[in-house]
């Protein structure tokens, strides 16, 4: 025997090697897709609610906020600012409904 030919092939040329390399590489991704965290829970919920409570508050005073003005310019005390509120509460449920009714994995 001659002491230049290794006895065996080389690691990167077994098909056997190969093979589980793939496969260690699969059960990698499976494992760091399983382990990511998830957006579902109580973080998503507390989302949810702040979001729900800006959409309330925001057509609340936004509505407010534009009745007010409509009524210091047009002189329509206090008809702008009920008009404008009351539109705003409508504004601010139907956003509400629509955050509601839409499905935990969306954003």
């Amino acid at each position: 025997m001659s002491d230049d030919a290794p006895e065996r092939d080389p690691l990167g040329e077994d098909a056997r090697i190969d093979a589980l390399e793939r496969r260690l590489q699969a059960a990698r991704e499976r494992e760091e897709q399983r382990s990511r965290p998830q957006v579902q829970g109580a973080d998503a919920s507390y989302r949810a609610g702040s979001r729900v409570l800006a959409e309330l508050l925001g057509g609340l005073l936004g509505g407010a906020l534009i009745g007010w003005v409509i009524d210091r310019f047009a002189g329509t005390t206090p008809w702008g600012l009920l008009t404008m509120l009351f539109f705003g509460i409508v504004v601010a449920f139907r956003n509400i409904i629509r955050i509601s009714n839409r499905r935990p994995d969306e954003p």
